[in-house]
């Protein structure tokens, strides 16, 4: 397996005018040691949710037609929803363009990128990548939604073909198959881990009875232990919040953390329940994953001061400032999977040799760091990533921890 190490930045690598040395090198192996539109720009809550996911309602378009990006002797395959109904296929656009931006920016990439357009179907994800495939590609970027990413596992898996999916939901992940998303495991880990370190030992927590909910459980229930902590009270709510919201505000006596894992608006819903339960929130530490990173959640008095795991905001707005500047809109938050996903396989192309997207080589335990810092992927096909913990203000997050430099083992 590759170790870390400092590899040669020293040009071919060279940052074209413009970009930052740690963004024009792109993800490189050992990450501590590394250097580096269309729609309205979404908060992280509209793209961590395994719910959008899905392609929305609404008739897509025609499909676009295929296009090459690059002249490089890899070929890479690159999958997303051009044509689908609505902002899906304005994110897709933005997505492709910061595609395109990484490749500018990695200056002289051995990289051809194949870019097809799914039209947000299963069918039309299998399509592109059967068509990638026949080209030469060696590695497929894509898809978004998870419905289509079995389909495209269908074609390379036979082949021996990694895939490096944008999907949140983790369980599509795995052999051959990863995940370069946010996903909620990471975002629960880092917020547990750092309430431990302030002191916090008994947790109390509120998630909605769904799909991400039950991801928010699995992960949060060995975590809690794991960090020298135990559960107080856990409840799961549907659309009735107040029921949960009632036995949690009167068991809290015995906590000094609370836990709600739900998007903006619910997380709102979700306080104001539990304050007409009689509870003080101000009384208590308040945690979240990088759904809370809306703005419905900043306007809350309930909710300043709360804590949740997120990205550092920093380098999204470096790359949102670069990207305005090349293409006259901003970037979808999406927007920098794609742009990682493109400089990851160009780093590995440039220093990996003919072993350059074997699952060794892709779960390199270093990791990478990208425009959203570092991360790494498992062996499952999931991933973790390095995340800041943020404070709830009233203008939005304030970062209280950053990053971290490095994995742990």
């Amino acid at each position: 397996m590759v170790g870390p190490r400092r590899l040669n930045s020293s040009r071919p690598g060279a940052p074209s005018p413009g970009a930052t040395r740690r963004t024009a090198l792109g993800l490189l192996l050992g990450a501590p040691l590394l250097s580096a539109c269309a729609g309205v720009q979404q908060s992280l809550s509209q793209f961590s949710n395994p719910f959008s996911s899905s392609p929305p309602p609404g008739p897509a378009g025609p499909p676009q037609q295929a296009a090459v990006a690059g002249s490089g002797g890899v070929k890479v395959g690159l999958i997303l929803p051009l044509s689908a109904a609505g902002n899906a296929g304005l994110a897709a656009q933005s997505m492709r363009n910061a595609a395109e931006m990484a490749l500018a920016e990695f200056q002289n990439p051995n990289i051809q990128l194949l870019i097809k357009d799914d039209n947000g179907t299963p069918q039309g994800a299998q399509q592109g990548a059967q068509q990638a495939v026949e080209e030469g590609a060696e590695i497929i970027l894509g898809p978004l939604f998870a419905q289509s990413v079995p389909a495209v596992a269908q074609v390379t898996r036979a082949r021996g073909i990694s895939v490096i999916a944008f999907s949140t939901d983790s369980s599509i992940a795995g052999r051959g198959v990863y995940l370069l998303s946010f996903l909620p495991e990471s975002d629960v880990n880092r917020i547990v881990e750092y309430s431990a370190s302030i002191g916090k030992r008994s947790f109390a927590a509120l998630v909605p009875d769904n799909a991400y909910g039950n991801v928010v459980e699995a992960a949060l229930k060995p975590a809690v232990p794991r960090r020298g902590g135990r559960m107080v009270v856990f409840e799961k709510y549907g659309a009735d919040r107040a029921t949960a919201a009632r036995t949690v505000a009167a068991q809290l006596g015995g906590a000094d953390a609370l836990f709600i894992a739900d998007d903006g608006d619910s997380v709102v819903a979700v306080a104001d329940a539990l304050t007409a339960a009689g509870a003080n929130l101000r009384n208590i530490q308040l945690l979240g994953t990088g759904l809370w990173d809306n703005p419905r959640v900043y306007a809350s008095p309930a909710l300043q001061g709360g804590l949740y795991a997120a990205p550092d905001p920093a380098g999204f707005r470096a790359f949102a400032g670069r990207y305005r500047t090349k293409y006259g809109g901003e970037p979808v938050r999406t927007a920098t999977l794609a742009y990682d996903a493109v400089a990851l396989v160009a780093a590995l192309a440039r220093t990996q040799g003919g072993q350059r997207f074997t699952s060794d080589v892709l779960t390199n335990p270093s990791g990478f760091a990208g425009i959203d810092g570092l991360f790494r992927f498992r062996a499952d096909g999931t991933n973790e990533r390095g995340l800041a913990v943020m404070k709830v203000a009233q203008g939005g997050g304030v970062a209280v921890a950053g990053s971290p430099k490095s994995f742990g083992a």
